[in-house]
């Protein structure tokens, strides 16, 4: 159920990506000096960044890990 959700997020963040919406414009302005598009791309990052984070701590493949930490056998 986690990593299916997961993908779903990971899609949804893919869908979101392509800014067709707000492309073309630079008004309204966001705080009065910041293009909406530049603002909604920043945004986006801070989810994409907090996307990765879930991804990380839930579908990370933890048996990578345990084999980097066991020595040679030779």
């Amino acid at each position: 159920m986690k990593k299916g959700f997961l993908v779903v997020l990971v899609l949804v963040a893919y869908a979101l990506h392509q800014d067709v919406w707000l492309f073309a414009r630079a008004r309204p302005l966001v705080f009065g000096f910041l293009p909406v598009g530049l603002a909604y791309h920043a945004l986006y990052t801070l989810g994409c960044t907090l996307l990765m984070a879930l991804l990380v701590r839930f579908a990370w493949p933890g048996h990578l890990e345990a084999s980097s930490r066991e020595p040679d056998a030779r």
